[in-house]
């Protein structure tokens, strides 16, 4: 199976008025279609201008990104993206607000099938009986399913996901990563996640890349290989503990606190 990303050699640097200011430095990642990506490093070393790079909001000054063999040029319809606000809108139901993406890349779908698609994937989180309900009459968790599903409705090739449970609670967290991989099984994706937790990282990654400090460049690429559904005890064996110490220190020389 290839490669479904390829960030090759990405430079970037935002225009201020004192000067460019360097967030990219020679980033090199790449992302095997149907794997899931997670990618760490401090505090305002570029994460999100990745994503935004992914999906063709923004380009590089010098590099590519490479989709499904394209380099990307344009906004991509084919990139879905979920974030820590769900930012669902209050005068559609949460139904409504799953399909919205369809409604935008598929107008000519018929509206049963849109609707469909969205109550089998509400269903799979465990929404179904919420469809008509507002955003603001479901839990944090229930409202970040429903953006999850919001992503995923229209199958895109990628989802991006920035740090979509960095907000809600450790037990809701926890479920919502539980969820994540049985969406995996039952929907199969390819995926980059932003977080700053490395647990969550090492749960959900298929592979964990840790970006250097501010200009961002790729300090350290760990494989996780770990086929299938993952129980959450996996995350107090031996071998996970050990990927999370090398995944600290990896922060820690990023964040020039340990020498390399």
């Amino acid at each position: 199976m290839g490669n479904l990303i390829d960030i090759k050699g990405v430079t970037h640097a935002y225009k201020t008025k004192s000067g460019p200011f360097p967030v990219l430095r020679d980033l090199n990642i790449s992302i095997p279609e149907g794997s899931f990506c997670a990618v760490v490093g401090p505090s305002g070393c570029g994460k999100s201008t990745l994503t935004r790079l992914i999906a063709g909001l923004m380009f590089p000054d010098q590099g590519e990104v490479w989709l499904h063999g394209e380099l990307v040029k344009s906004p991509r319809k084919t990139v879905g993206m979920a974030f820590q606000n769900p930012v669902l809108l209050e005068w559609r139901t949460i139904l409504h607000n799953v399909m919205l993406p369809l409604e935008i890349v598929a107008p000519t779908m018929p509206r049963a099938q849109k609707e469909a698609r969205a109550r089998e994937l509400l269903a799979l989180v465990g929404l179904e009986g919420f469809e008509n309900k507002r955003p603001s009459e479901l839990s944090g968790g229930m409202r970040q399913r429903a953006s999850l599903c919001r992503a995923l409705v229209h199958k895109p090739d990628i989802i991006i996901l920035d740090e979509p449970f960095g907000a809600l609670d450790a037990f809701t967290r926890e479920d919502l990563w539980q969820t994540m991989h049985q969406l995996r099984e039952k929907e199969p994706f390819t995926a980059l996640l932003i977080t700053h937790d490395l647990r969550e990282s090492v749960y959900l990654g298929d592979q964990v890349v840790v970006l250097s400090g501010r200009p961002a460049t790729t300090q350290y690429v760990m494989q996780v290989d770990i086929p299938g559904p993952r129980p959450l005890e996996m995350l107090y064996r031996p071998d996970s503990i050990q990927r999370l110490a090398t995944l600290r220190r990896e922060i820690q020389i990023a964040q020039g606190r340990e020498v390399a």
